[in-house]
């Protein structure tokens, strides 16, 4: 069984929730999930698979504690690594940027590597346009708790039963 790591960055808790179910649903102990403004290059070296999680604010910016922590990431030999993408977004009052966070993520991680893996099927969301779309998928798991909240344990359920089938079996 792969080791896994959850990571996140949340200003109002939001993300951080989001992280503990996540981790409820994959078995992955309290000790494993770290905020991203306490990382390091050795954590992140004890994990096979690291679930990273980010907001989006203003006009479609990571959590203000990534900036340092995507610095992290691409300074670690990430190749034999590999990461899926978590993130929370409003689609609604910012339907042009939604999730856009995650999207930052996935580029800045792209040549790193890291095996990316995660994506879902954008068919069950609302939003104008958003950086996490890319080939017609998310780059990872998006929610909305502002305005989809209703849709969130179901999202994490398909999104952890399918990480659990692609590699973590």
């Amino acid at each position: 069984m792969s080791r896994i790591g959850i990571i996140y960055g949340s200003t109002t808790g939001t993300t951080e929730e989001i992280a503990r179910k996540i981790a409820a649903k994959l078995n992955v102990s309290k000790e494993n999930i770290y905020d991203v403004s306490k990382i390091s290059e050795a954590i992140i070296k004890e994990y096979d698979v690291l679930l990273l999680g980010t907001s989006t604010w203003g006009a479609g910016d990571l959590q203000d504690d990534w900036y340092d922590g995507i610095n992290t990431f691409k300074t670690t030999d990430l190749s034999s690594k590999t990461i899926a993408l978590f993130g929370c977004g409003d689609s609604e009052s910012y339907s042009d940027t939604f999730c856009d966070g995650i999207g930052k993520l996935y580029e800045e991680l792209k040549s790193t590597g890291c095996t990316l893996s995660g994506e879902t099927d954008s068919s069950d969301y609302n939003f104008s346009s958003s950086e996490a779309l890319v080939n017609g998928k998310l780059v990872g798991l998006a929610i909305d708790e502002i305005n989809e909240d209703d849709k969130t344990d179901a999202r994490i359920d398909n999104w952890t039963n399918a990480l659990k089938a692609t590699f973590l079996s």
